[in-house]
């Protein structure tokens, strides 16, 4: 009988720093797409559901920027 070995990651967290953001989303962390929230104490982190959002309206064809969203009302 075969067998297979699956490997998944799977953040328990909804809160991730920029590192891991940029990697959930497979950008840089100087791109990433979405505002991230100052913690109390001043960290800055990002939430995984506005990550998901943001890539979800990307599946949908959802303008990701001002610009673009400007360019189609003209």
């Amino acid at each position: 009988m075969a067998s297979a070995t699956l490997n998944l990651r799977v953040s328990p967290r909804r809160m991730l720093a920029a590192r891991e953001a940029a990697e959930y989303c497979g950008l840089p962390v100087k791109q990433l797409p979405v505002r991230p929230v100052e913690m109390p104490g001043g960290k800055v982190l990002y939430d995984i559901r506005d990550l998901d959002r943001w890539l979800d309206a990307l599946k949908d064809g959802a303008p990701d920027d001002a610009d673009e969203i400007i360019g189609k009302l003209r």
